[in-house]
């Protein structure tokens, strides 16, 4: 027999539960942000078990969420290079809290549940774990599902869509100012390290990435025309990286230096790998005395740079490597001077002076 209830959120949107009861069976439930999708799968889901073709759940009922676990860490994740150290470590933390909960049995209630336990993991000393940190962890497992259903006919739909995201702070933004570049420029032209100067200057220059930086081969860099090809990306896309004026130069002065069969523009000592540049850069951190500043806030300032320099947020994001502008809006409230002066622009044009 199914029934239909409708719920409202905190913010007042409307969703609709369908239950289908089976005597002697767990309940089959799902739920909906419209009525008519809630009645249309409740009707499917009897006519299913009256002709008895109701065969994702039977699969669901001889799997648990250990085993789509372990399946997903052997077949799908080595084909995520760079998402195994991450999501490894949080997938076992999944099949610590749901490992022998029934594929049949797993509600959206179950898993709410059990992200409320990870997001109160104790990191270090008293501090818990972030919600952004959580909501990665939720996005792992939702994967993990999504898997056994569109590839293993495991279970029919993924509670996990079920399951409100926390609500995440801004975006992290710290720049440098003038003085702390300047600071932080002057701190790494002593450093020990002869290449940290130059790899700090790309960053500010270039908004890249440390590890894209690090990454960097001579075959990737184009001299003449002033560019470099970053394929190690976080987005798994390649693209472009202009190498101007006083970059352009620094990078020159390195081929010059370099041997001819230099692989890498940073290598360690073998030259078989790239630098480690960890202590050389805290040590210049601290010379320069910036507090909470970070390498990654490298690129933070050098997307600020572009967006007072006029350009707008699609050309941020696209210099940025992100595959959609999102991530660069905390940047908006600096192009408001370009924008009042198009603005104005064009107002002259039309109405004259």
């Amino acid at each position: 027999m199914a029934s239909i209830q409708k719920r409202i959120s905190k913010d007042g949107k409307p969703s609709y539960r369908a239950q289908v009861r089976r005597k002697g069976s767990v309940p089959l439930t799902m739920t909906f942000d419209r009525k008519t999708d809630a009645k249309k799968w409740a009707e499917d889901r009897e006519a299913e078990i009256r002709q008895g073709k109701h065969f994702p759940y039977a699969e669901a009922k001889k799997h648990t969420v250990g085993d789509a676990i372990d399946r997903y860490i052997k077949e799908v994740l080595p084909n995520k290079p760079k998402s195994i150290e991450l999501q490894h470590p949080q997938l076992l933390r999944w099949k610590k809290e749901l490992g022998i909960v029934c594929l049949a049995d797993l509600r959206p209630s179950v898993i709410s549940e059990a992200r409320s336990q990870i997001k109160n993991d104790d990191i270090t000393g008293s501090k818990k774990r972030s919600p952004g940190s959580t909501n990665r962890y939720l996005a792992a497992f939702s994967h993990v599902l999504t898997i056994a259903m569109k590839e293993w006919g495991w279970i029919e739909t993924n509670p996990v869509l079920a399951v409100s995201k926390y609500k995440e702070p801004p975006g992290r933004n710290r720049p440098l100012n003038d003085a702390e570049r300047a600071q932080l420029l002057d701190a790494c032209a002593v450093s020990g390290n002869a290449y940290l100067f130059t790899i700090v200057t790309i960053a500010i220059a270039t908004g890249m990435r440390k590890n894209e930086i690090l990454q960097l081969k001579w075959a990737d860099v184009n001299l003449e025309d002033g560019f470099a090809i970053v394929y190690d990306t976080k987005n798994g896309t390649s693209r472009k990286a202009a190498l101007l004026g006083p970059v352009l130069d620094l990078v020159k002065v390195l081929r010059a230096d370099a041997g001819k069969e230099a692989e890498f523009l940073f290598p360690n000592d073998s030259g078989k790998k790239p630098l480690d540049i960890r202590s050389a850069w805290e040590f210049a951190r601290k010379r320069a005395k910036l507090e909470d500043f970070r390498f990654h806030d490298l690129r933070h300032t050098a997307a600020s740079y572009l967006a007072m320099s006029g350009a707008s947020l699609p050309t941020i994001s696209e210099v940025l490597g992100h595959k959609s502008y999102e991530m660069v809006k905390r940047y908006a409230h600096l192009t408001d001077s370009h924008i009042t002066a198009e603005v104005a622009k064009m107002n002259k044009k039309i109405f004259g002076s």
